[in-house]
């Protein structure tokens, strides 16, 4: 069984860009092909939730080997992206100025329910459900076409 979605995707203005490819780099250390929001649509510092994108291009990293004929988006890259999306939540809600690393401490309920193909935009969604200064964990969900794809849970702390 799907889970609720976290937010109704239909009431997000995807044409609105709440935080720039360039302020995700000045928190996120990860880069080139690891690079896996290119904006977030919606963030909300206090409820600890936020909408993020990537679109997936044709030449993408992953395409020619994941897998040849028909390229999949690797799921450890749909749980990369959501690690991305709950860090910048986490740095934004903080306002750290991106001054510390938040990195992995944990995923667990992970499922994979479609496939993320080249061509497409993958819509991250990242709630907290708990938030701490040092630790946070958070609920995420990905979405092709409004189409829950992934969905988990992520911690992460400060490193």
């Amino acid at each position: 069984m799907v889970s609720q979605a976290i937010l109704d995707l239909s009431t997000i203005d995807f044409s609105q860009i709440a935080v720039t490819k360039e302020e995700i780099l000045s928190l996120n250390p990860q880069r080139e092909e690891f690079e896996q929001l290119d904006k977030l649509v919606y963030l909300n510092t206090e409820d600890s939730c936020a909408v993020g994108v990537k679109h997936q291009y044709q030449n993408e990293f992953w395409t020619r080997g994941h897998i040849p004929g028909r390229p999949l988006m690797p799921g450890v890259l749909m749980i990369e992206m959501a690690a991305q999306l709950s860090s910048v939540i986490f740095h934004k809600k903080l306002n750290t100025q991106g001054n510390v690393f938040f990195g992995f401490a944990s995923v667990d309920k992970i499922k994979f329910r479609g496939s993320v193909e080249p061509g497409v935009d993958y819509v991250m969604v990242a709630k907290a459900i708990k938030f701490r200064p040092r630790i946070a964990s958070f609920e995420v969900q990905g979405f092709v076409n409004e189409k829950m794809v992934f969905e988990g849970e992520i911690s992460g702390i400060i490193v």
